[in-house]
């Protein structure tokens, strides 16, 4: 048997968060593999690049702004995704916002109600309006993605209210695929470690280093390997995966890191990437 990517083609697809970093990444391999891609985001300028850059390279992309922490925007996006598809098979659930560094009694209100109503609320009208319309499309391929986080596997010092959303992202995913299981529709989550996308912001080279320290991999990731990751999920060749929470952080969930001491260096002398 050979392994291809030929099973979505012609599969329409919402990707949120989609003007930059992983949710841009997802758009492109979509794009680039046959699919119809319906891009969100609330930056319309660059959203609109992105989209028309796919279009120049051959593909087929539109681009809807939206703010995806509005529930009632988010059902426009999926209604608009069918209105110019007559369809939709899949939904990516890529759009949140960073918030940490703080103790949890430092945070105020105002920021619980802000992440939680882009990071958590939007994930859920994401999910339901598009398991609705899949279902209404009798499609055959149907798959939810969430782009959740590292952070929904191992909480983090400083993070009480991003950990929380991602957690519960992480949760939401699971029991969503309990319910569509017997009907065909996988439902699963990617959780990046620390990977190169603007969430990071402008901060200095020497944190960049600490991140990339802090992973045993040594390196940061990039979002085209959360991107492949995503149009696997997509393909007929994950239908049996559904409820799956996978890390793409190079081994940053497995444990914790301790010092160890190699009888034989000299054997794998130059293979480590760090």
């Amino acid at each position: 048997m050979k392994a291809t990517f030929e099973s979505v083609q012609g599969k329409v697809a919402v990707v949120t968060g989609a003007s930059r970093g992983i949710g841009e990444a997802i758009a492109r391999a979509f794009a680039a593999n046959g699919m119809k891609v319906v891009l969100a985001a609330r930056s319309e300028e660059q959203g609109r690049k992105v989209a028309s850059e796919i279009v120049a390279q051959g593909g087929d992309a539109v681009f809807v702004r939206t703010d995806c922490s509005d529930p009632a925007q988010i059902k426009a996006l999926v209604e608009k995704a069918v209105e110019i598809y007559g369809r939709l098979d899949g939904f990516v659930s890529n759009a949140g916002i960073g918030m940490g560094g703080n103790p949890l009694h430092e945070y105020e209100m105002e920021e619980y109600e802000r992440i939680f109503a882009l990071n958590s609320e939007g994930v859920f009208a994401g999910m339901k309006y598009a398991a609705e319309a899949i279902f209404r499309s009798k499609s055959k391929g149907g798959f939810l993605i969430n782009v959740a986080s590292v952070a929904g596997l191992v909480p983090q010092r400083g993070q009480a209210l991003y950990t929380a959303t991602k957690f519960g992202v992480v949760g939401m995913t699971r029991a969503a695929a309990l319910d569509y299981a017997a009907y065909g529709i996988t439902v699963n989550a990617i959780c990046p470690g620390y990977t190169k996308i603007s969430i990071f912001g402008d901060i200095p080279e020497a944190a960049m280093a600490m991140f990339a320290k802090d992973c045993p991999a040594g390196r940061m990731g990039d979002p085209m390997e959360c991107a492949w990751l995503a149009l696997f999920l997509a393909s007929d060749m994950a239908r049996y995966i559904t409820g799956a929470v996978i890390p793409v952080d190079g081994a940053l969930s497995a444990g914790h890191q301790n010092v160890t001491t190699w009888k034989n260096p000299g054997l794998y002398a130059g293979t480590a990437e760090n």
